[in-house]
């Protein structure tokens, strides 16, 4: 399943978690894995705290000290710091399917992060009832 997320600010962290239990309700599978891809290159997908809303925003803040967008880098394109803390973050997480249920925490939640808006990006969630090998 392929689904649309539509940001507001250059950098923001979308909570994508209710597009993807859908993906995996509507798959019927019982027992397995849903990976969550992100097919761009200035933004990522991560798992982490969902109930409060400090947390990304802390993430946000610490990843900005760390990698700041003015910095001494050779693209060009501006958005260099993007491209660096989608790398940190990671375009992609697997997920175990139990039950019929992704087994999250119950305080997590799945995100999209973009480092590059406000823009229009889109994730893939392929669910699997063998795993991943």
């Amino acid at each position: 399943m392929r689904f649309e997320v539509h940001t507001q600010r250059r950098e923001q962290m979308v909570d994508v978690t209710r597009e993807v239990l859908s993906a995996v309700a509507k798959s019927g599978v019982r027992e397995g894995c849903v990976v969550v891809f992100c097919p761009h290159t200035t933004a990522a997908v991560t798992v982490n705290e969902v109930v409060d809303p400090d947390v990304a925003t802390d993430i946000l803040s610490g990843l900005a000290r760390l990698i700041p967008n003015e910095g001494p880098w050779s693209h060009a394109g501006g958005n260099a710091d993007a491209h660096l803390k989608a790398t940190l973050v990671g375009s992609s997480v697997t997920l175990p399917i139990v039950d019929g249920e992704v087994a999250l925490g119950s305080w997590q939640g799945i995100f999209l992060c973009d480092f590059d808006g406000p823009r229009r990006r889109s994730l893939t969630a392929v669910v699997s009832a063998r795993g991943v090998s």
